[in-house]
């Protein structure tokens, strides 16, 4: 059944869901919904919310595996507003939240679960993990025109770039922002302030936290890549979603035939491939 809203699914269900962290999938459209779902379940999240309007069908499998909530995401509330009310409601949980057909992926994912990361980030005495936003794009768009497909998936081995944050005059300790990828190649298509690849999709949630529309928190230790003392981990979102983006807008469909470029690499669905292109990095876990 799908719950009316975000506030009214959090009245009813905070207290009985299970214990462990929590998956928000922000569904823009229903590009890649299925496998989103599949893929967040299988590396141990057993409470995802899915927010997505509610003429959506799920696939028969996902329907018991997550929980519908009804949000059109261009009219009512975005995404950072959703994160944040999940926040207030789970202080001391931990919260992940991507798009549809966005894939988190973490150092030795395949033998290791979310749960696993978490720990080891919480005996490190940090509350979020940085997260590297890595653009997916179908290797042929004549057969794929929405640049979606998981089976012939590449990325950009090259052309990532980091930027030192400044405010107030001063250098923000352990913080950067990250380019590249889609965002970089095609950066004419994209305003300034969507350009970062940069994130902090898993965090632990505490009252008073916010993050805003840029997805940067109110509390700056959470928006840091690593702690004082050592290189921390690292994760990434694999993601489809500027590549639609830039096939839907009618501003940039035409202007793109390709997103191959003699630096495209084939996606294995694999972490080591990740951690040998430097998108993310095991820090102290082995």
């Amino acid at each position: 059944m799908t719950a009316p809203s975000l506030d009214a699914f959090l009245k009813a269900r905070k207290a009985d869901l299970p214990k462990g962290p929590i998956a928000i999938i922000f569904a823009e459209d229903d590009v890649g919904i299925g496998s989103t779902i599949r893929h967040h379940a299988r590396i141990g999240f057993a409470n995802i919310l899915l927010l997505a309007r509610d003429d959506m069908v799920l696939p028969q499998d996902c329907q018991d595996i997550c929980h519908q909530i009804a949000n059109d995401p261009f009219n009512e509330i975005p995404l950072n507003v959703a994160v944040n009310k999940v926040n207030e409601a789970f202080a001391g949980r931990w919260i992940y939240y991507c798009y549809n057909a966005e894939y988190l992926h973490f150092p030795f994912c395949e033998d290791r679960s979310i749960g696993e990361l978490i720990t080891l980030i919480t005996e490190e005495r940090r509350a979020s993990a940085f997260t590297y936003v890595v653009d997916l794009y179908a290797a042929d768009l004549d057969n794929n025109p929405d640049g979606y497909s998981l089976e012939t998936a590449h990325l950009d081995s090259s052309g990532y770039y980091a930027l030192t944050r400044w405010k107030d005059g001063d250098v923000m300790d352990r913080q950067l922002s990250i380019y590249g990828g889609l965002k970089w190649r095609f950066e004419e298509h994209l305003p300034w302030t969507k350009r970062r690849i940069d994130r902090v999709a898993l965090f632990e949630a505490r009252k008073g936290l916010e993050m805003d529309g840029g997805q940067l928190f109110n509390d700056e230790e959470y928006n840091t890549f690593e702690c004082p003392w050592h290189h921390s981990v690292t994760i990434a979102v694999c993601s489809f979603r500027t590549a639609k983006y830039l096939k839907s807008n009618p501003g940039s469909t035409f202007d793109v035939d390709s997103f191959s470029w003699a630096k495209s690499e084939k996606f294995h669905w694999n972490s080591q491939q990740l951690m040998d292109l430097g998108l993310m990095e095991p820090g102290q876990w082995f």
